[in-house]
């Protein structure tokens, strides 16, 4: 059998769990690392990093702001006296990946979280996915926003990319995924920065999967909470980048 085939994901029947409850004890000294890639999100950056800070898990919050040009980093200057808050300003936009890769970097939780900067996905369902992996039942964990409720997301168009990548990706992997693009992939430290990401864009996505697929690694999905917005209010993902995943999919399915 080959390492992608070996890998399996399992599916949970279970609903996040409620805002205030937490799936088990914290190890003694344990943190998670929380990576928020920002670019132009002035509107939305403050409220996201407020409810990431009030999720009820040891943390520390790593925002890598992308060159924004709208009034972010001015938000982020007024969150300075955060202690779990660190702000990395990078020179020139490069993209979410790049900025992904420089978070990842910073890391020293023993557990790193992707948190999108918009308002689509809610923290409060970290601590359910973070279960899995404190109590060895996962190595990785993703939330998915098509498990239970494929009408959380409005868009058919959405829906259908989402459904056509992860079918692809799925393909070329062995894995039984239903979102391979979420941005809620939870994976402990060492082995996110084992791997060599080197996508700068929303290729990270099927890149990752593909690696972690090839590793063999046990991924196990859970439902999770989602409000879509659309391209008026700042959604940047586009048709190229649909090209582009399908471009990493067969790519990294074999090559680094």
């Amino acid at each position: 059998m080959s390492t992608a085939e070996s890998s399996t994901t399992d599916r949970s029947p279970a609903p996040p769990l409620p805002e205030s409850a937490s799936p088990v004890a914290w190890p003694a000294g344990f943190k998670l690392t929380v990576v928020v890639p920002v670019y132009n999100e002035q509107r939305t950056v403050a409220e996201i990093l407020a409810r990431v800070r009030a999720v009820p898990i040891p943390k520390e919050i790593i925002v890598v702001d992308d060159h924004s040009r709208d009034g972010t980093r001015a938000v982020l200057e007024q969150l300075a006296d955060w202690p779990e808050l660190r702000v990395i300003c990078k020179p020139q936009n490069e993209g979410k990946g790049a900025a992904l890769r420089t978070g990842f970097a910073a890391a020293s939780g023993d557990v790193v979280v992707v948190q999108d900067a918009d308002l689509e996905y809610d923290p409060n369902d970290l601590p359910a996915l973070l279960g899995p992996i404190l109590r060895g039942e996962a190595d990785v964990v993703y939330g998915s926003r098509y498990l239970h409720d494929e009408a959380q997301d409005p868009s058919f168009l959405h829906r259908f990319g989402n459904r056509l990548l992860t079918w692809a990706s799925n393909l070329f992997t062995g894995l039984r995924l239903t979102d391979m693009e979420t941005c809620y992939k939870m994976i402990p430290r060492p082995l996110l920065q084992s791997l060599d990401i080197r996508q700068n864009r929303f290729g990270f996505e099927p890149e990752v999967t593909a690696k972690l697929a090839r590793r063999g690694v046990r991924i196990k999905e859970l439902p999770v909470r989602y409000e879509s917005r659309g391209y008026q209010e700042g959604k940047k993902i586009g048709w190229r980048d649909g090209v582009n995943a399908l471009y990493c999919i067969v790519r990294y399915r074999w090559w680094d």
